[in-house]
């Protein structure tokens, strides 16, 4: 049992699987008291039942100012103010912008950008009332580069880029830090729910069949770790930045180009050649 974030109360959205479920982990193993918020309820449950009492478990979909309200009310009750906030939760769908619907992308945009700000805004007042905290929100390689297929994806995690300078500069004075962590390449739940558009099990692909420079995938606890860092008094002078956590993913080509994307583009290109 470590002592980093002794004394803190952490809300993890995302909580229940994949990164979100390591930094909670991660968190109570480092002395905090954690709220494991997510829509995952049965999920998420059985991971906070596994953590003991230094855990509990809240439903919240990010994209409902109401749930958020009984999120944060549930986490004072609980284990008082919370002092760190995590905006794990996420959605990543893809196709191209031809066959994508109107919907799907606001879909990105409510829970991936809405959802964050809506969190910032309900834990502002408890945390400035608690004298400060650290919110950590979880962007995206995507959040400084495209994709094909990923324009809802990348556009959402773009946008969280700006939240999160413009929230680093509105809170800074009342003691609250707002950073980003920008994982890459790293094996989760989501990337696996992605097999029809990157090619079938896409996590079995290995990472030495494109330029990641670390040659193999990154795991939850990797990102984990970044946010731990984020989340304690060490990074106590660290406000609006970004932190890449990716193998090299950006320092070099990104990936292989994704099975549905190659597939699409070389049918548009004969037809187009007809």
């Amino acid at each position: 049992m470590g002592t980093r974030l002794e004394g803190k109360v952490a809300l993890v959205t995302g909580g229940a699987r994949g990164m979100g479920e390591a930094e909670a982990r991660r968190f109570c193993a480092e002395g905090a008291k954690v709220v494991i918020a997510d829509v995952l309820d049965d999920i998420g449950q059985t991971v906070a039942a596994d953590l003991g009492a230094d855990a509990a478990y809240v439903h919240l979909d990010v994209s409902s100012e109401d749930d958020w309200a009984t999120a944060v009310a549930a986490t004072v009750e609980r284990f008082g103010a919370p002092t760190v906030l995590v905006n794990n939760a996420g959605i990543a769908r893809y196709e191209t912008i031809d066959r994508m619907p109107k919907e799907e992308v606001v879909a990105h945009l409510s829970v991936n950008v809405v959802g964050p700000w809506l969190g910032i805004k309900s834990v502002f007042e408890p945390m400035r009332r608690a004298g400060g905290g650290s919110i950590i929100n979880i962007g995206s390689t995507n959040s400084v580069r495209g994709a094909a297929g990923a324009t809802a994806y990348a556009t959402s995690k773009h946008a969280v880029a700006g939240l999160t300078k413009s929230a680093a500069v509105e809170l800074g004075p009342f003691g609250i830090r707002v950073n980003m962590v920008l994982p890459g390449g790293v094996a989760t739940p989501m990337i696996a729910d992605a097999a029809p558009w990157f090619g079938p099990a896409p996590l079995d692909n290995s990472p030495t069949e494109w330029s990641l420079p670390l040659k193999r995938w990154g795991m939850p606890e990797d990102i984990a770790a970044m946010v731990l860092f984020l989340a304690s008094d060490e990074s106590a002078y660290s406000t609006g930045a970004e932190f890449v956590v990716d193998g090299g993913m950006t320092a070099d080509h990104p990936f292989k180009p994704a099975a549905a994307w190659v597939e699409h583009r070389e049918a548009l290109l004969a037809e187009s050649r007809d």
